[in-house]
């Protein structure tokens, strides 16, 4: 039906004036100081400055300096292109948290003793004659006939949305002293394209936050402002009090540390449900970092498996898939590769077309390159950490996508920014949303 958001591209039309919607990328009026660029000329003379004759000849001749801007950074993306997206239906959902019977472990409980009765049916080990065969006309309301009544328990998770924004500006004489001298031409383009890769590369930085930055309130008193890291959301209790001792040596595991914190609940409490399948080794003093094997992270896959997972994509870094390529070609064993494509609903296999992107694969799961993965170790010889999502139940849940404003003088209202030149903004609202944690899981503390 026109007009209804159900999926993440009708949220694009009505954010972005597509099909049916109205147009939506209003302008922005609003003051405040912020850097950008107003100086029309540089003061600094450069070649032929000076006091001396041959100096002064700078003069009758200019550097050409041309219309492009060479970029020397790297902004890449990949975690933030990655992670599905999903319209900002809701900010709560439930989860199951248990079985009627057989506890929330991996495999289902069983007990081989014990007296009969509705506790123990509905018990996390219920005893094995009891988990559903029944006699003939048996009674509805008996225990002895194995049919007491049991339920499954429920958690209630909810997110707040982030706000990510970026403003910058430029007077009226720079833009125009841009496209008449030797200068780039359209300044407020390359301003525009710059900046809108600055917006989604710290995007991209949140979503892999290390854990460090959510331990101490006073140090980080605004970490909360940004997206939930993959990092926090990915991890366990028993991995936060070991960085708790261990690379937060000053931190306290109590229930309003922002570290332990997720989704409305906390993880200090208990090992439960929220705990996703993390490896860090035996601690995260000094001498606790291990070297990176094969096994290390067949096990890990064996255990996301188990879980009831299906890992999608694998998120390090650089120097960890080189780390995992020398160790498969040590014993004659090479990566495959494939194809892939980042969507709105995470990333793809392509087949028979060249598009999107090569990466490397382990086990035919993507290995995704993001250099800004972070390495939870104090281990000078440290590779980056490796994430495992399982992004069916990962996923950046978005209330308004991507959007432009711009305001000033060259749009004819100088007032709207209160200066002779131009407030531009990028904006985008939105949080990370996880459903199913042990399915999700992380390799820490390596070299």
């Amino acid at each position: 039906m026109s007009g209804y958001i159900n999926t993440i591209a009708d949220l694009e039309a009505q954010t972005y004036g597509l099909g049916n919607f109205a147009a939506g990328n209003s302008l922005l009026k609003q003051a405040g100081a912020v850097a950008g660029l107003h100086t029309g000329h540089d003061t600094s003379l450069g070649v032929g400055s000076g006091t001396t004759a041959a100096s002064d000849l700078g003069s009758l001749y200019n550097v050409i300096y041309g219309q492009k801007v060479w970029s020397m950074l790297n902004r890449e993306c990949n975690a933030l292109s990655m992670i599905s997206k999903r319209p900002y239906s809701s900010s709560g959902w439930r989860v199951l948290k248990s079985r009627p019977a057989g506890g929330s472990g991996d495999t289902f409980g069983l007990a081989t003793s014990g007296t009969l009765n509705d506790a123990l049916l509905g018990a996390d080990a219920p005893r094995a004659d009891a988990i559903g065969g029944v006699p003939e006309n048996a009674g509805l309301s008996t225990a002895a006939d194995g049919l007491g009544p049991i339920a499954p328990t429920y958690a209630q998770l909810f997110i707040s949305p982030k706000v990510v924004a970026h403003q910058f500006d430029f007077s009226e004489l720079a833009m125009e002293l841009a496209a008449i001298d030797d200068g780039i031409g359209d300044i407020r383009a390359q301003m525009r394209e710059d900046m809108g890769k600055h917006h989604s590369e710290v995007q991209n930085k949140m979503l892999v936050m290390p854990l460090e930055h959510y331990g101490e309130d006073s140090a980080m008193p605004h970490i909360e402002r940004n997206y939930t890291s993959l990092m926090k959301v990915v991890s366990s209790r028993a991995e936060l009090l070991a960085i708790d001792g261990g690379v937060l040596a000053t931190d306290t595991t109590t229930a309003t540390n922002n570290l332990g914190k997720i989704f409305g609940s906390e993880r200090f409490s208990a090992a439960s449900f929220l705990d996703a399948q993390v490896d860090f080794g035996s601690g995260y003093a000094s001498g606790d970092v291990r070297a990176l094997t094969l096994t290390r992270l067949n096990d890990t896959l064996r255990n996301l498996r188990t879980a009831g997972g299906s890992p999608k994509v694998i998120l390090t870094g650089y120097d960890t898939i080189q780390a995992i390529a020398d160790l498969l070609q040590s014993q004659e064993r090479f990566m495959d590769r494939k194809e892939i494509v980042p969507t709105v609903n995470g990333v793809r296999g392509v087949k028979g077309q060249e598009v999107g992107f090569r990466v490397s694969t382990y086990y035919d799961i993507p290995l995704i390159p993001v250099k800004d993965m972070p390495s939870t170790t104090g281990a000078s010889t440290s590779v980056s950490d490796l994430l495992f999502l399982d992004t069916d139940h990962m996923w950046l849940s978005v209330m308004k996508p991507t959007q432009y404003f711009e305001d000033g003088i060259a749009n004819g209202n100088p007032f709207g920014v209160g200066t002779l030149g131009n407030r531009a903004l990028y904006r985008t609202i939105g949080e990370v949303g996880c459903s199913f944690f042990k399915g999700q899981g992380k390799i820490t503390n390596l070299q």
